[in-house]
């Protein structure tokens, strides 16, 4: 009975088991005493056991940063009425000079995957309904979701949907109210995500006394003896150096102690972890790192004493990795952080592994199925362990039971297809396998057909690795160029995350592949090519009147925390207190080609930088099309913009257009965005990334503090023909909103900002 009950399970899996929703992080706000995430400027305080965001009225920053030079410091009017704590440290709580645009973290450490759809439920209640930004996955890899809290007297259940997740690894979760002065009141939050049941998973257990991989079919089966569990004496190994690339992937646990094998530099090197007999149970030995006192100034203090889990082979971003280990120290509460390295134990790669990890006196177990993180792959070999970020006495750190383990899966070259016009979705476990089918100029030729009458396929995703959805995704092969129909159009390859390959055409394709020269190609069976379009030119005339802004704050904080080329003035003013972002009708990824055209001119000469962001207002990248210098003479813009690697997953670019500091009117007109290819006849396009008419795709922000807005021509505050129609007498609040002479509050009339009482 019991084999018939598996045969059953293991065809519903492989005939398509329905998706469900899987539980992945929860939190309860009770159980915390005061705000325990990263601090962005705003900490929401605990009240009766509930985190309580006050509004935009206040902000949170400590006494030392209020008296310092930075942004942070002291504004005029402002005043202390209160603190908060986030973890040890205090914050005052400020008002005075608001509304003050707000954000803060409501979740870290949430297991994310790359391209996985989940669902946020919160527990929460508003004083008034409150249209927010939601930022979920990781700095660099944000996917951005518009959401509502709506108003409400009692606490209820909001569920927010987050699809097609950017980022893989452990990831936060951000809300952004913005300028909403409202108060926001948070119980708990669970995170659960979209996944039908996968293939009986097989793990590769790497870590062995040999030096060989050994399979464990199950959880239960016995494993045997390996290197991580610290039994096994380094012998010869133990003179290995870190920096030996041909032997230091052989020890599974590395160490480092302040002051202990001295370099050179004045530094001190890592070493194979220390071998002890554990205390109290002779019998088995563990790991040590006997950590030294660290030092007590700045942030490297963190890795003066430091631990390695050493794999013998790097990973793939958003590869799923099984990481298991024990751990303790000899006082309990010591957090640490960890990191991902390169295969020379302290040659840093990413910042983020699997999280902070807290010491206790007593053994805990870290047992769990990782996404190796975006920014971690291909150089990726071993995790750090940073021992002194907040307790920088000497400290005694234990680790037993060390081991890593892949899937085991299919390997060779895979395609799955879909077709998002049908509705069509991925099958990977039913994955095609390509074929050896003859040669290339003396090189294997494989070969593999997707689509099927009534399923024809416009997307598809080609893999080294098939029986696992997330592993499928992050083994995935990317073409350098646009994909025609031509078998003898060999397009070269190289692989990448998530690489969602767009088809010229709906049908039944035969894909081409020839691994030795990393060449592919493709040809359409049967089905319907699709046709190049042509490139449309919106003639929407935008004028954006951007505001006085004021004077620049004392720092600039840009990639290299510098304020270069700008005068210091010493106010609250930014260079992005003003701004215009074109919004293309769909995100776009790291290494598309599009082209932007378009008219510009403003009443007086004026620099506007340029950034990528996710949806308007949320920044993704420092760099997009350079700056765009505006003169009083209609010029032409007409460039190339690929989307950088930073910036994957945006959908907008913005202009900062507070660089000057007068107010200043400025034109757009005849806006083209559109995916370029050089193969195509001139005017000719796969996509436009913009509408031929309307205003869906243009937005603004007028004045430091107020949130982006769809662009109408209507709106009273961005369209001068309004404002000549109806005399230099019209007044408008910042939200863009016309009122009258007895509206109360900061204005703009006449083009500048005045404060009616």
């Amino acid at each position: 009975m019991k084999k018939l009950f598996t045969l059953l399970a293991f065809l519903a899996v492989v005939m398509g088991a329905k998706a469900e929703w899987v539980e992945d992080y929860n939190i309860d706000y009770s159980t915390k005493e005061n705000f325990p995430f990263y601090v962005m400027g705003y900490v929401p305080e605990w009240v009766d056991g509930v985190m309580t965001d006050f509004g935009a009225n206040y902000r949170y920053a400590t006494q030392a940063d209020l008296d310092g030079d930075g942004d942070a410091k002291w504004k005029d009017g402002e005043s202390s009425v209160g603190t908060a704590m986030a973890g040890t440290t205090e914050y005052q709580k400020v008002t005075g000079a608001g509304p003050y645009w707000h954000q803060y973290i409501v979740a870290a450490d949430v297991p994310m995957e790359l391209d996985g759809n989940y669902i946020v439920k919160v527990v929460v209640k508003a004083s008034e309904t409150v249209n927010a930004n939601l930022q979920f996955g990781n700095w660099g890899s944000l996917k951005e979701t518009g959401v509502t809290i709506p108003a409400s007297e009692d606490f209820q259940e909001v569920e927010w949907e987050v699809s097609g997740c950017l980022f893989a690894g452990k990831g936060f979760i951000c809300i952004q109210p913005g300028s909403s002065t409202a108060t926001i009141e948070w119980k708990s939050l669970i995170v659960s995500h979209n996944q039908k049941a996968q293939r009986p998973t097989t793990w590769q257990e790497w870590l062995t006394s040999d030096g060989q991989p050994v399979i464990v079919e199950t959880t239960s089966a016995a494993i045997p003896t390996y290197m991580g569990n610290a039994e096994t004496p380094w012998g010869d190994l133990a003179n290995v150096k870190f920096n030996d690339q041909e032997n230091n992937y052989l020890i599974c646990a590395w160490g480092k102690e302040k002051g202990v094998n001295l370099n050179e530099n004045e530094g001190w090197d890592p070493f194979p972890a220390t071998i002890e007999a554990e205390e109290g149970n002779e019998s088995n030995h563990v790991f040590v790192v006997h950590g030294q006192p660290a030092t007590t100034d700045g942030d490297p203090s963190a890795w003066d004493n430091q631990f390695w889990i050493q794999s013998p082979k790097n990973w793939k971003e958003g590869e799923q990795v099984k990481i298991h280990f024990r751990y303790r120290a000899n006082r309990d509460g010591v957090k640490t952080n960890t990191q991902v390295h390169k295969q020379n134990p302290s040659d840093y790669k990413h910042w983020a592994a699997i999280g902070d990890i807290t010491f206790n006196t007593t053994w805990q177990e870290f047992d769990q199925v990782v996404s190796w993180p975006n920014g971690a792959g291909d150089e990726g070999w071993s995790i750090a362990f940073n021992l002194n970020p907040e307790v920088k006495d000497a400290v005694d750190f234990y680790f037993d039971d060390l081991s890593w383990c892949s899937m085991k899966l299919d390997e060779g070259y895979f395609v799955a297809g879909s077709n998002p016009d049908t509705g069509l979705e991925y099958d990977f476990d039913n994955a095609i396998e390509f074929k050896e089918d003859g040669d290339m100029g003396g090189a294997p030729l494989f070969t593999a057909t997707i689509g099927e009458k009534n399923a024809y396929v416009n997307q598809i995703m080609i893999s080294t690795v098939r029986g696992n959805d997330a592993s499928f995704k992050s083994n995935t092969l990317k073409p350098k160029n646009a994909i025609k129909n031509d078998p003898d159009d060999w397009n070269d390859y190289e692989p990448a995350s998530l690489a969602k390959l767009n088809l010229p055409g709906s049908g039944i394709w035969k894909i081409y592949l020839v691994p030795e020269y990393s060449s592919m190609a493709f040809e359409m069976l049967e089905g319907e090519v699709k046709e190049a379009i042509d490139v449309v030119t919106n003639q929407t005339e935008i004028i954006v009147k951007g505001v006085e802004r004021d004077d620049l704050s004392d720092t600039f904080n840009n990639e290299t925390g510098e304020r270069t080329g700008r005068e210091e003035e010493g106010g609250t003013g930014e260079a992005w207190d003003n701004q215009f972002w074109f919004k293309a009708n769909r995100t776009l990824a790291k290494g598309e080609v599009t082209h932007l055209k378009f008219s510009y001119k403003a009443n007086k000469e004026a620099k506007t930088s340029t950034q990528c962001h996710g949806n308007p207002g949320a920044y993704m990248h420092w760099g997009a099309i350079n700056d765009v210098n505006f003169t009083t003479d209609w010029q032409e813009f007409d460039q190339d913009f690929t989307v950088p690697a930073e910036a994957d997953g945006m959908q907008t670019i913005a202009f900062n257009m507070a660089e000057i500091k007068e107010a200043c009117d400025y034109e757009i007109k005849d806006v083209q965005w559109y995916l370029k290819d050089e193969s195509l006849d001139e005017g000719k396009t796969w996509e436009n990334l913009i509408n031929a008419t309307g205003t869906d795709n243009f937005w603004v922000k007028i004045s430091a503090g107020t949130d982006p807005y769809q662009y109408e021509d209507a709106t009273g505050i961005s369209n001068i023909a309004a404002e000549k129609n109806a005399g230099s007498a019209m007044i408008f609040n910042l939200a863009g909103q016309r009122v009258d002479n007895g509206y109360k509050g900061i204005v703009v009339k006449s083009g500048k900002k005045v404060m009616m009482k």
